[in-house]
């Protein structure tokens, strides 16, 4: 059973740094491609990053880029996001999500809130 569990979420002000975990159960980790995504009440789910099985290329979505990290450890079955100069703006649940055996994202996690306070 693949297990999805985001960890490293919480309450920061605006310009501050927070890194988020996921920890991956129940797949092959080091053959999955990986991404973190992002909702905030109101507002569509957002992909803000992404990163291949090696961790040797990534993307991001035009909003993070310059501030967030993907990267991962595939020997601790370990998916991560760095964020720095956090915005009022990146305020949502972020979860991850894991591409098995298909062209899109078809396993999430629940999510960690991350709010940035003024």
């Amino acid at each position: 059973q693949v297990q999805l569990v985001e960890s490293g979420g919480g309450l920061v002000q605006a310009g501050g740094s927070l890194r988020l975990s996921c920890a991956a159960s129940g797949l092959t980790f080091s053959s999955t491609e990986m991404g973190w995504f992002r909702q905030a009440p109101g507002k569509e789910r957002e992909l803000v990053a992404a990163i291949n099985r090696s961790g040797r290329a990534t993307s991001y979505a035009d909003s993070v880029k310059g501030r967030f990290t993907i990267s991962r450890d595939n020997a601790k079955n370990t998916l991560y996001l760095q964020m720095n100069s956090l915005k009022l703006e990146d305020t949502a649940n972020y979860y991850c999500g894991a591409r098995l055996g298909s062209s899109k994202y078809n396993y999430w996690g629940q999510g960690t809130q991350v709010t940035v306070s003024s």
